[in-house]
């Protein structure tokens, strides 16, 4: 798939552009597919299918709706200031011709989706509904309180000197530095009690 590089999800969107113009025209023919929609429809769609990893913006949307309408791959219904655009039968057979690639594209999209929806809810400390949540069992919650306190922290502090600036990232940086160091030891530790 031309328009999913590397990316943070291993193997998914690049980073900047996510779709190349030809693949995202293409995604939304198979939006249109599924029924009619305006231009800001289209765009809650991929945000919703992608949970809100991509939302393609106005500048990137009506242009390729334009192109599809001019080469008559879509057609538009304008009632006042609103356009409602429709596959037709040549976008059609389009999407019909790249089928495992749309379904590919759609599954990713899923993916990453699911994935942003994991990474809310760790941020969030899960909901505190009196359930045992797995994010509790995982600690979560814990890293929601810290990572609040730090951000409270970091605002106390704010604006600081350079010297400051200086102090706190070297802090931050030995943080990080614990932690991806504690993952290690603790993986370590299971291999040598096994």
């Amino acid at each position: 798939m031309r328009g999913f590089k590397g990316g943070m999800f291993g193997g998914g969107f690049r980073t900047g552009r996510k779709f190349d113009a030809a693949d995202l025209q293409l995604i939304i023919l198979a939006l249109l597919s599924e029924q009619p929609r305006h231009g800001y429809e289209l765009i809650k769609t991929f945000e919703e299918r992608s949970g809100g990893f991509y939302v393609p913006s106005p500048g990137v949307i009506y242009p390729a709706l334009t192109y599809l309408e001019e080469t008559g791959q879509a057609e538009v219904e304008v009632s006042g200031t609103k356009k409602l655009y429709r596959i037709t039968e040549s976008g059609q057979k389009r999407v019909d011709d790249n089928s495992e690639l749309v379904e590919a594209t759609f599954a990713k999209l899923a993916a990453i989706g699911e994935k942003m929806a994991r990474v809310r809810e760790v941020f969030d400390g899960g909901e505190d509904d009196g359930r045992d949540s797995p994010f509790d069992r995982h600690g979560a919650g814990d890293v929601h309180r810290a990572r609040h306190l730090l951000r409270s922290a970091l605002r106390s502090k704010f604006p600081w000197s350079k010297a400051e600036g200086a102090r706190i990232a070297a802090i931050l940086e030995r943080a990080a530095a614990d932690i991806i160091r504690g993952e290690a030891k603790a993986g370590d530790e299971t291999k040598t009690d096994g």
